[in-house]
């Protein structure tokens, strides 16, 4: 019983750390952001970051770099109400 259980010790830790990855703090996976252009700044939501924004042709959408307390990620920009700010697709 005790040899199953450092077993499954060393297992779970090998998985665990091999879920590790380095990181360099750096916004090098969120190329071309920019500031929000007037019209999108007028509708979006006060708590989000308008310095560092993009669209997204895939979807259409604003999307801004969110920075957490454990990783910084792109969001999508949201009005006040909660809408994602969206272009139309051209006719």
């Amino acid at each position: 019983m005790k040899t199953t259980v450092k077993l499954s010790a060393v297992v779970i830790a090998a998985f665990g750390l091999a879920a590790c990855e380095p990181v360099d703090g750096s916004t090098s996976a969120m190329p071309n952001t920019t500031t929000a252009p007037e019209s999108v700044q007028a509708i979006a939501a006060p708590y989000q970051d308008l310095t560092a924004v993009r669209w997204n042709p895939d979807d259409g959408c604003y999307w801004y770099r969110h920075v957490g307390p454990v990783e910084t990620t792109m969001l999508p920009l949201r009005t006040v109400n909660g809408n994602p700010i969206c272009t139309k697709p051209a006719a």
